[in-house]
């Protein structure tokens, strides 16, 4: 299971990159991020499992326990694997109606990140998200 969202949350990410001056340094901590990673199982590497939206592949995986959602993501690209642990960072574990609560505009516009990301990144960024949320309503019906 990742750690992401349970030991590093999203305020450690936003505290971590203000101590970065340049988007270099902020891009290298983000793929060292991803890195964290733990890689998926091929045999989860399905289509089942795929974002669409993505200029790179991405797959997320999600389990409900004790009435929270927790997410298993990898990529093939390590920006990307990077970006999924930002948002792990700000889902992981949470309720659905937590996930569904939280204000990922206002987080990613404090990370100050969507405008130092190629539009087809970002609207990878905004695929991932938009599954995440997808998979908490369905969650709360």
């Amino acid at each position: 299971m990742s750690q992401f969202g349970t030991e590093v949350t999203s305020g450690d990410i936003i505290d971590t990159l203000s101590f970065f001056d340049t988007w270099e340094d902020r891009y290298k901590y983000i793929i060292d991020l991803g890195r964290e990673l733990p890689p998926l199982d091929d045999s989860q590497r399905t289509d089942e499992h795929i974002v669409r939206g993505c200029q790179s592949q991405v797959w997320l995986l999600s389990d409900e326990r004790e009435g929270r959602l927790f997410f298993d993501a990898d990529s093939d690209a390590f920006i990307v694997k990077g970006l999924l642990a930002v948002v792990l960072a700000a889902y992981n574990g949470k309720t659905p109606q937590d996930i569904l609560d939280f204000d990922i505009e206002h987080y990613f516009a404090e990370l100050n990140l969507l405008k130092h990301l190629s539009m087809t990144r970002g609207n990878g960024l905004k695929a991932m998200v938009k599954r995440i949320k997808d998979t908490a309503e369905k969650r709360t019906r």
